[in-house]
């Protein structure tokens, strides 16, 4: 066999992870990160944008965090810019696991506020994580325009994005939590526990927010 038909070691790790064996794409992610080379990077990136199976996409994105740091952002950042949400999200998902300040610019508006709840809840977590000391609170303000919205995982996720914010997140949600907008209101309150006391579950820190708000509604109509 000629030098030119002789795979290379990318071409090997393209073939293994498409495989229709779930476990066989986990091994072979695996590998990829225990021996880390830059050919693989592009590779793993590629397979990430469109690999089903969740435990797969996890092995891949810990792949990418055992290859060369500059490498992977250069793959990565673009992935933010694609037409696939399942590529937005592992990419944002990679990012927060690699944990470099650099990709903070790329989590754009767009992305916080993204169509597809699975890249907004990623973007806001990422986000969360990578913000400098002086974005925090602006980032806070960007968030809140999610309280009371979408289903309860999307609502816990969004309260965990402030958990992470904490004290720089106060005033959005203080802001939030005097809504008119029920729903608004009672997803501030239940964030607002939370940050305070983060060992507790979103659906105990909303049962205790409902009765916090049932309480000053009451002394507000009280007042009135």
């Amino acid at each position: 066999m000629t030098s030119e038909n002789t795979p290379t070691a990318a071409d090997l790790l393209r073939r293994a992870l498409g495989s229709s064996d779930g476990s066989e794409r986990v091994r072979s992610a695996m590998a990829a990160g225990t021996y880390p080379r830059p050919e693989y990077v592009p590779v793993l990136v590629e397979q990430c944008a469109h690999e089903p199976d969740f435990t797969v996409r996890e092995t891949l994105t810990w792949a990418l965090t055992r290859q060369d740091r500059d490498t992977t952002l250069d793959r990565v950042l673009p992935e933010l810019m694609s037409t696939s949400p399942r590529a937005r999200s592992q990419a944002l998902h990679t990012l927060s696991k690699i944990g470099d300040a650099r990709a903070w610019p790329a989590i754009t508006a767009d992305l916080l506020h993204d169509d597809d709840p699975d890249v907004a809840r990623t973007a806001w977590r990422t986000a969360a994580g990578l913000a400098p000391d002086a974005e925090r609170g602006a980032l806070a303000a960007e968030l809140a325009d999610h309280f009371g919205s979408g289903a309860d995982d999307v609502r816990q996720s969004l309260s965990r994005a402030f958990v992470m914010l904490g004290e720089a997140g106060r005033d959005a949600i203080e802001t939030a939590a005097a809504s008119t907008d029920w729903e608004v209101r009672l997803h501030a309150l239940a964030t607002d526990h939370l940050v305070s006391h983060p060992e507790d579950g979103f659906e105990a820190a909303v049962a205790i927010a409902r009765r916090a708000a049932a309480r000053r509604d009451a002394a507000d109509w009280h007042d009135a």
